[in-house]
């Protein structure tokens, strides 16, 4: 096997540490990334790839020994699979991380997003950190270089389009991440709501029916807020699906973590009203008016 690190002109001494272990192991090799986003890191990485195996792993992941066996034996396993994976398990570094991490793998913060949750094995419509066949990457035309985000939603949306399956394995494993704060997971679940209208016009459909409930939320909240103006049975009704919704939250967020329930709950509000207005918007920006991405959609959040 090989390692690729595809930096993105990276300033922090990653660049050094890199080289450094270049040049005591000639599997690894250093590629420039000058446009700074993951698509163009991706498509390079995967042409100069000399394997027919090619694993995406992204830099706020940790994968252990066996992941690339594991990886390897499940595409055999599943000839008809032009992408396997596993589950990821969020990692947190403070108590607000915690939290969000333990959102971001309730079925409540996202969904029926199996890769997230930790129990399901089978097949799936994506996943994180896959195992792609180089040739069947080719044969769909590698990842759209203009989407900041959503990349591996698309790509794997074309992948099934073009007859291949996605298993999702029990045997692999990953570690990720989380954001460290509310305002930067703000940021990242608008830029996914964003960005995912730009793939359901590029491709005429809607890839995914749980994209929908946050946008849904979001347009609740403000039409029912202003149509309860006018009437009270209106109100009383909007007060009852807030009220809900919330309730929902808080034993679904205490289930989770009582120490954190508040903090989870509020890590809820944060990736369900972030990625709905990010949709939201983005239907403006790329169906009602057919404009290009707005510069600060265009800049990937850290």
């Amino acid at each position: 096997f090989e390692i690729l690190v595809i930096d993105g002109m990276s300033t922090d001494g990653t660049r050094d540490i890199v080289l450094g272990m270049a040049s005591a192991n000639p599997s690894i090799r250093l590629l420039d990334n000058v446009e700074k986003t993951v698509p163009y890191a991706m498509n390079r990485g995967i042409r100069a790839a000399r394997g027919d195996v090619v694993i995406r792993i992204d830099g706020h992941a940790v994968v252990p020994p066996d992941f690339v066996t594991n990886c390897a034996e499940e595409l055999v396993a599943h000839p008809e699979c032009g992408c396997v994976g596993g589950h990821i398990e969020n990692v947190h570094e403070t108590d607000v991380a915690e939290a969000i991490s333990l959102a971001m793998s309730s079925p409540f913060g996202v969904g029926d997003a199996m890769f997230r949750l930790g129990t399901y094995e089978g097949y799936v419509d994506t996943l994180a950190f896959g195992a792609y066949r180089k040739a069947a990457l080719e044969e769909i035309g590698l990842f759209d270089e203009a989407l900041v985000r959503n990349q591996d939603d698309e790509l794997n949306f074309r992948l099934i389009r073009a007859g291949y399956k996605i298993w999702l394995s029990r045997r692999i494993r990953s570690r990720y991440y989380v954001r460290s704060s509310y305002t930067k997971l703000f940021r990242q679940y608008f830029q996914y709501g964003y960005w995912k209208v730009y793939v359901n016009r590029k491709h005429g459909t809607i890839t995914n029916a749980r994209q929908l409930a946050p946008a849904a939320l979001v347009l609740g909240v403000l039409a029912g807020g202003i149509a309860s103006l006018f009437s009270q049975s209106l109100f009383a009704i909007y007060a009852l699906v807030l009220l809900a919704y919330v309730s929902a939250g808080t034993l679904a967020a205490f289930a989770k973590g009582r120490r954190l329930g508040a903090k989870i709950l509020l890590a809820f509000f944060t990736i369900h009203f972030g990625y709905g207005l990010g949709y939201l918007q983005g239907f403006a920006d790329f169906v009602l008016m057919n404009r290009a991405p707005r510069a600060t959609n265009a800049r990937v959040s850290r």
